[in-house]
């Protein structure tokens, strides 16, 4: 990882420990969206928001399949949650996500930890693809038909 990444990444997650601390954990995860994409760009950030991620099979083009919730500074991808308990899906959604779009770091957050940091997962796409295997037909495209 580099000195950026680290960087970026301890910025991304005080603002979340400092939205935590300020609302808690019963918001939905609109609200905590808005709120981080909003300090994420008062501290300099460039931040997308509901990004559109296509898929293809074969000759067929599924535009807007998903949404990343954020992407920060085009190297960092966020998604967010604000659930009881986060599932290996989620994990797996981010990782699809990364892999769909090329970015090689993701966080997931849930917001509705008591403890915010038991709800921050850093995550690599490598790591991702080591532990849960890669999700996609194999090509080095990133618009390939996630395989479950």
């Amino acid at each position: 990882m580099t000195k950026h990444q680290q960087d970026l990444l301890y910025t991304v997650k005080g603002i979340c420990m400092d939205i935590h601390s300020k609302v808690g954990c019963g918001l939905m995860e609109h609200a905590y969206h808005k709120i981080l994409k909003e300090k994420l760009q008062r501290n300099g950030h460039t931040v997308q928001s509901e990004v559109s991620i296509s898929i293809t099979y074969e000759d067929i083009v599924i535009e807007n399949a998903y949404r990343a919730d954020l992407i920060v500074d085009n190297k960092l991808i966020i998604e967010l949650k604000a659930i009881e308990k986060l599932q290996t899906v989620h994990f797996m959604q981010l990782g699809s996500y990364m892999q769909l779009s090329g970015f090689q770091l993701g966080l997931l957050v849930n917001f509705h930890e008591r403890n915010i940091l038991d709800g921050m997962y850093t995550m690599r796409l490598p790591d991702l693809i080591k532990k849960y295997g890669k999700q996609n037909n194999g090509s080095n495209s990133n618009n390939d038909l996630i395989k479950f």
